[in-house]
């Protein structure tokens, strides 16, 4: 949409801007608490560990720790009891498969009781965060009221949706602050030797969030690369940097290309993992490769000195008492994902009392008409939960000609480029210490710190059929 507008150069109104906003806000209220409880949680957490926990000393933990609106003695024996009969039954649903007493967990009984507890409400809650994006949005996910130009749900600005929306992010927010953090601080405090394991070199944030028209320099996420490690040498982040090379994909062999000129052209071959191993293009910036996501944004936010992010960056190492250094890994990853959704959802009240302003001034406009044009070509830059998102059009004779894309996961997950270079996930496997090979949890903790999807960057299809396969890897 964003790659579009940039073509067709069209400014849409404020409005739409601001419930733009409001919708990719929720996205991160709702992403990341799943990810958090549901998709990485349990690499930290031993689900049959809290069968042996206390629940009247869980209770107490859980007071000193959170300011749940549910607890005690019981509510927790409540929860010990659920988990016995799903261990009993030997179907253990959401629980299964896992690395259950592995050596590498390292929370007693009682923490890990508790955060089973929280992962059971968490996926109440994010059935009622993702109602947000319904209001606005139509669904959740895959919004429906956003098109070029601007977005068609003018007439779901009535004072109640509008009420709905924001006693709901509220709410959401309220578990972030009472919950969410509290349970990732606790957590991080029995791993802080994770502060030093799964560390990447770049990091890029094509930022988001704009706050006026601007861009980049109104992103409330900003923009910015940073190289080496080096904050404080962090520079703009420019989309003409970006390359995808497939020297390691099974893709047919070509020079490095600019998404604007990028094809793609797949071969597959066999597994040679010196050779071609990935379905994943290998994108980079500037020639090296960049680690995207909530550690990017943070990173790049705090490099800027932005208040919002850095007294939390600065709040929460001091809490933990590691350096800043400890930013650079599995653990600070998994704590930026957090910190981000504080800062952002702090601040969506505030972009719904602007809407509400506007409207009550007798600004109603969310979309502005457009022309396609006989030949143009754009591009659209965002930060979705997972990370930085970019879009590369090209039109002639109005209709498009090439259309490429580069994903989050296709950062971070890519494979290595012609001179040999890794991929983040790649760079911040090495030296993962490893207690057992048979069953790598550690490896898990990491991966899974990227929120990973194989999904978003490939997509396998029948060229005769054009059949959808459902595939079972044994």
């Amino acid at each position: 949409m964003r790659a579009v507008e940039d073509a067709v150069k069209v400014k849409i109104p404020k409005n739409a801007r601001i419930i733009r906003n409001l919708l990719h806000g929720a996205q991160f209220q709702h992403d990341h608490i799943v990810h958090f409880y549901h998709l990485h949680a349990l690499d930290w957490v031993d689900i049959v560990s809290a069968l042996s926990a206390d629940p009247a000393k869980t209770a107490a933990l859980a007071d000193n720790v959170s300011n749940a609106p549910w607890g005690g003695a019981v509510y927790f024996k409540e929860v010990q009891q659920r988990i016995k009969t799903f261990v009993d039954s030997g179907q253990l649903g959401p629980f299964n498969n896992a690395y259950w007493g592995h050596p590498a967990y390292k929370l007693p009984p009682e923490a890990n009781l508790m955060a089973t507890a929280h992962y059971i409400e968490a996926l109440k809650l994010q059935a009622k965060a993702a109602r947000m994006h319904a209001i606005f949005g139509g669904k959740n996910p895959h919004l429906q009221s956003l098109v070029v130009g601007g977005v068609t749900c003018v007439a779901d600005l009535t004072p109640d949706r509008i009420a709905e929306f924001l006693y709901i992010t509220k709410e959401t927010q309220e578990f972030i602050n009472k919950v969410y953090i509290p349970d990732l601080l606790a957590v991080a405090s029995f791993y802080k030797d994770w502060g030093a394991i799964g560390g990447t070199t770049n990091f890029l944030a094509w930022g988001d969030l704009p706050m006026g028209d601007n861009e980049p320099e109104s992103l409330f996420m900003p923009r910015g690369v940073i190289m080496k490690r080096d904050i404080a040498g962090m520079k703009m982040a420019i989309q003409e940097k970006v390359t995808e090379h497939v020297a390691h994909g099974w893709y047919e062999d070509g020079d490095a290309k600019h998404p604007y000129i990028g094809e793609t052209k797949p071969k597959h071959g066999d597994y040679v993992t010196d050779k071609k191993y990935s379905w994943f293009k290998a994108p980079r910036y500037d020639g090296e490769p960049c680690e995207v996501g909530p550690l990017a944004r943070v990173l790049v936010a705090y490099g800027k000195g932005k208040k919002e992010i850095k007294d939390l960056v600065d709040d929460t190492l001091k809490k933990l008492g590691v350096p800043v250094q400890a930013l650079f890994s599995t653990l600070g990853r998994t704590a930026a994902r957090g910190l981000e959704t504080v800062a952002i959802g702090n601040a969506m009240p505030g972009w719904v009392m602007e809407l509400i302003d506007n409207l009550k001034s007798g600004d109603t406009a969310t979309y502005t008409p457009w022309e396609m044009p006989n030949s143009a070509m754009g591009v659209g830059l965002n930060d979705v939960a997972r990370g930085s998102l970019g879009h590369w059009i090209n039109i002639e004779n109005k209709v498009i000609k090439n259309y490429q894309y580069v994903v989050p996961s296709t950062w971070n997950l890519g494979p290595r480029c012609e001179k040999g270079k890794l991929g983040p996930v790649e760079e911040a496997l090495i030296g993962t210490p490893v207690a057992d090979p048979k069953r790598p949890l550690e490896v898990l903790r990491t991966v899974h710190s990227f929120d990973p999807c194989i999904a978003c960057g490939v997509h396998i299809i029948d060229p005769e059929s054009n059949q959808v396969y459902d595939i079972k890897v044994l």
